[in-house]
């Protein structure tokens, strides 16, 4: 096994392997799963050298983190637990709201404890800005549980970077979770420079755009993609002849597609860690290969004439999704 440098999220976080396993996959919001095989590719990550799992606690309602909890038997001390925490679900799996509320993110980290098998959870972020909470309250709850010794470290998801601020006042920042790809790169404006100013890391999740950029299709009424703008209608049309793109640019530099989204995020932010959201060992062993294939300048400089940043036809989220993303506001 090749041994590749670590990553150190921000001044203050863990230093781990540079790419990330996310593993909301693996509890049927792309369709359909199979638990044997995620915990597999979850114990198949650690043993290829991965120290980060990503999970949140309604994921499948707390479906993944019992699979996380299988993947990490045995290896735990490897291995960073990250936890995502406050949207609300009712048992139809139907969104509800989110809930940042002190006493509620108290409660959260109780039963994800007690779902994973774990003594302390390693990073522990809101998924999403409460707007009827103040992130310092949220944050602030997070620093108690810290106190007492039941969270290592703080991270934040989708939010911009006012609220990034703000809760850095309260308490170091590990890292902030955002989408980030050849789609996707909103971010560059203000988010991260604010995370470079604030010396706060970043895990980029989507960086395959959930599978558009190498040509997935969703996989029938359960799989959320069949509802975002990217994937339907003749947005879809247009996305698949940047597919068609990204395919020939990389096997021109024997790569596969899904390889060469990582491998253009790796050479974007390489002080930042990509998340891998593999279901299955093929599809891990396929995205760890972009490692091994760096992207140069000039192939970045090449990829990005071909794809440029409004290239990828639709929003990353539906509209009224969207609208409540703190991270798209100005």
């Amino acid at each position: 096994m090749t041994t590749h440098a670590t990553t150190k999220l921000g001044a203050t976080g863990p230093a781990v392997f540079p790419l990330a396993l996310g593993c909301m996959g693996t509890s049927g919001m792309y369709g359909a799963t199979d638990d044997a095989e995620s915990v597999a590719a979850i114990q198949a990550a650690i043993d290829a050298g991965v120290t980060l799992i990503d999970t949140g606690d309604f994921y499948g309602m707390g479906h993944n983190e019992l699979l996380v909890r299988e993947g990490i038997k045995g290896r735990r001390e490897r291995v960073n637990v990250s936890v995502k925490f406050g949207a609300l679900r009712s048992p139809s799996g139907a969104w509800l709201g989110f809930d940042g509320r002190p006493s509620a993110v108290k409660s959260f980290a109780s039963y994800s404890l007690k779902r994973l098998g774990v003594e302390v959870i390693d990073i522990y972020r809101p998924a999403r800005l409460d707007p009827n909470v103040p992130i310092e309250d949220t944050i602030g709850a997070i620093k108690d549980l810290i106190k007492e010794g039941y969270v290592r470290h703080i991270g934040l998801s989708e939010v911009g970077a006012s609220t990034i601020e703000r809760a850095a006042r309260v308490h170091p920042i590990a890292d902030l979770q955002i989408e980030y790809s050849l789609a996707s790169r909103g971010a560059e404006a203000k988010i991260f420079p604010q995370l470079e100013a604030l010396g706060i890391g970043a895990t980029l999740y989507g960086v395959m755009s959930r599978g558009l950029l190498t040509g997935s299709t969703p996989q029938g009424k359960s799989d959320f993609r069949a509802y975002l703008p990217r994937f339907t209608g003749d947005n879809r049309t247009q996305n698949d002849h940047v597919v068609d793109t990204l395919k020939a640019f990389a096997e021109a530099r024997g790569m596969t597609t899904g390889q060469l989204t990582v491998a253009w995020v790796l050479a974007k932010k390489p002080g930042f860690v990509p998340l891998i959201g593999a279901k299955t060992r093929a599809q891990l062993k396929d995205a760890l290969g972009a490692l091994e294939k760096p992207l140069s300048p000039d192939d970045v400089a090449a990829l990005e004439k071909l794809v440029p940043a409004d290239a990828v036809a639709g929003s990353r989220y539906g509209a009224e999704q969207m609208a409540h993303l703190d991270s798209e506001r100005a």
